[in-house]
């Protein structure tokens, strides 16, 4: 499964590699994903969610109840 996040669905990027010789080879450009356990107050669990870091600031902005609401809304089972 590739690394993707679940809460902003940022995905690994491709490209291409350039040499010294500019020699183009293809490369991926992977996002900084986490894995993150949060405190749900509402429900009395932890959940886990795979996260990008600019995701675990959102969470941090805009609080967890929020987030879940917003993956819940997507379809996403937490």
């Amino acid at each position: 499964m590739s690394a993707h996040c679940q809460l902003t669905g940022r995905k690994p990027g491709f490209g291409h590699s350039i040499s010294h010789s500019h020699r183009r080879t293809k490369r991926r450009f992977d996002p900084n994903i986490q894995h993150k356990r949060y405190w749900l107050p509402s429900e009395g669990r932890f959940v886990r969610l795979t996260l990008s870091t600019k995701g675990i600031k959102t969470v941090d902005k805009i609080g967890i109840e929020r987030a879940v609401a917003r993956l819940r809304s997507q379809g996403v089972r937490v």
